[in-house]
C-alpha cells in the first residue's frame, strides 16, 4: 500500500513538472516572436510615449549623465516661456559664473547680452555649458536656486534615481540620472512644441552670422523620423544619448548611457530604435477633442455637456497582437453646476485581454455656469408640465 501511495505521489509530481515545462515552453514561444536585443551601453531603455517600457538594460542604475542633464535644463526654460515667466525676446546678461564654464560652449563674455531664444538654441543645438548657466541664472537668480528647481521638477515627474548638482552636466559629486528617469523627462519634453522645435534645428548662425552652430545629434540627418533630443560625453560618463523618433504614428524614446567609443551612443540608439519600429506598432484609440459621451448637469444653464478626449491615446502593441482590445468608460453621469471646460468628468480605459494597457481623461467640452434661481424654476416647470 505504501509503495502504491509513493508511486501515485511521484506520478502527480511528474505531471506537475510536465505542466510547468509546457507552460515555460509556451512562454518562450510567445517571447520568441520578438527577437532579443543586445547593446554595448551600460544602461539603456526603449520607451513609448505612453511610458511603456519595451526594452531595458539596467534601467534604474544611477550614472553620470554628462550633457544629457540639459534635457531638464531646457524643459524648465521651455515651461517658463509657456507660462509667461520669460519671453523668447528677453535679453539675458552673461555673468562671470557663466563665462567660467568649460567644455562645450559658445564663448560667452561677461556682460554680453543674448536673447532667451538664442541661449536656448545654443543649449539645444551644441550643448553649450555657458548658455545653460546663463539662461538658468536668468530664470532663477543663481545656480543654487536653479539646481533646486531642477531637483524639484524631478520629484514632480516621479524620478527615483536622479539628482542634480549643476545645470549643465559637468562632472560633480551627487550628480546622476538613470536611463529610465531620462526617458520620463523625454516623455514630458515631446509634449512641448517649442522644445521639439529647438531640438530639431540642424544648423544655426549665431551673433548675426559670425558663429555657425551644428547640432551634435547626427540622427537628425541619419535616421528617418528622428526629431530629438540630446547627446552627452565626459571622460567620467562616456558616451550618452537621449533620442526620440516617430514613424507611422509611433513615437519611441531611446536612452543609452556609457557606451564605449565615439559615435557608439548614436549607433546603439539607432539599433534600439530599429528593433522597436520593427517589432511594435501604433494602434490609434482616440484623438484629443473627439466627442465620447454626454453627462447630465444639474442646476446649470444647460442640462448636459459633452465629454471629449482630453488627449490623444495611441497604444503600442507587438505586431500581430492588435486583437482583443476593449474600451471601458468610467464616467460620472451627473454633475452639479458649475462645470468648467476641460474639467475631468470620467476616464476612458483600454484593456487588452482584460489587462489595462492605457487610459485618458474624459473632460467637459464647454463650461456650464450655475443657473440663477429663476432659470432653475423655469426648468422645473418645463419638466413638470412638458413645456
Amino acid at each position: 500500500m505504501l509503495f502504491l501511495k509513493n508511486l501515485i505521489k511521484l506520478s502527480l509530481i511528474g505531471f506537475l513538472v510536465l505542466l510547468i515545462n509546457i507552460g515555460l515552453a509556451y512562454g518562450s514561444a510567445v517571447q520568441s516572436n520578438i527577437p532579443t536585443l543586445e547593446t554595448s551601453a551600460v544602461s539603456a531603455v526603449l520607451m513609448d510615449e505612453n511610458g511603456q517600457v519595451l526594452f531595458a538594460k539596467e534601467p534604474h542604475k544611477s550614472l553620470p549623465p554628462a550633457s544629457v542633464t540639459k534635457i531638464m535644463t531646457l524643459l524648465l526654460a521651455v515651461e517658463a516661456v509657456e507660462n509667461g515667466q520669460i519671453k523668447l525676446t528677453d535679453e539675458v546678461t552673461v555673468s562671470t559664473a557663466a563665462w567660467r564654464q568649460g567644455g562645450s560652449q559658445i564663448w560667452l563674455e561677461p556682460g554680453e547680452k543674448m536673447s532667451v531664444r538664442e541661449m536656448m538654441t545654443a543649449v539645444a543645438v551644441v550643448s553649450a555649458n555657458d548658455a545653460a548657466v546663463a539662461i538658468m541664472e536668468h530664470l532663477f537668480g543663481d545656480n543654487e536656486n536653479a539646481v533646486q528647481a531642477m531637483n524639484d521638477r524631478a520629484k514632480q515627474l516621479g524620478l527615483q534615481n536622479t539628482h542634480y548638482a549643476n545645470v549643465n552636466g559637468l562632472p560633480a559629486p551627487e550628480h546622476y540620472m538613470s536611463a529610465y528617469d531620462t526617458a520620463l523627462i523625454v516623455k514630458e519634453a515631446v509634449k512641448h512644441p517649442l522644445y521639439m522645435e529647438l531640438c530639431n534645428i540642424k544648423e544655426y548662425w549665431l551673433r548675426g552670422g559670425k558663429n555657425w552652430l551644428v547640432n551634435t545629434n547626427k540622427l537628425l540627418w541619419w535616421y528617418p523620423g528622428a526629431d530629438g533630443l540630446k547627446t552627452g560625453w565626459t571622460e567620467e560618463a562616456k558616451y550618452c544619448f537621449a533620442g526620440t523618433a516617430k514613424r507611422d504614428g509611433l513615437r519611441l524614446i531611446s536612452i543609452v548611457y556609457a557606451t564605449p567609443e565615439p559615435r557608439s551612443h548614436l549607433r546603439e540608439s539607432m539599433k534600439i530604435l530599429d528593433w522597436g519600429f520593427k517589432n511594435f506598432a501604433a494602434v490609434p484609440i482616440v484623438k484629443k477633442g473627439d466627442k465620447v459621451d454626454k453627462i447630465v448637469v444639474n442646476k446649470g444653464v444647460k442640462k448636459e455637456v459633452s465629454l471629449i478626449a482630453g488627449a490623444d491615446l495611441t497604444l503600442v502593441i507587438s505586431k500581430g497582437k492588435q486583437k482583443n482590445i476593449q474600451k471601458k468608460y468610467e464616467i460620472e453621469r451627473e454633475r452639479i453646476a458649475p462645470v468648467q471646460a476641460g474639467e475631468k468628468c470620467g476616464e476612458l480605459i483600454v484593456l487588452q485581454e482584460g489587462i489595462k494597457v492605457g487610459s485618458i481623461d474624459l473632460v467637459a467640452e464647454s463650461t456650464v455656469e450655475k443657473a440663477k434661481l429663476l432659470h432653475i424654476f423655469s426648468q422645473m416647470v418645463e419638466q413638470l408640465f412638458g413645456y
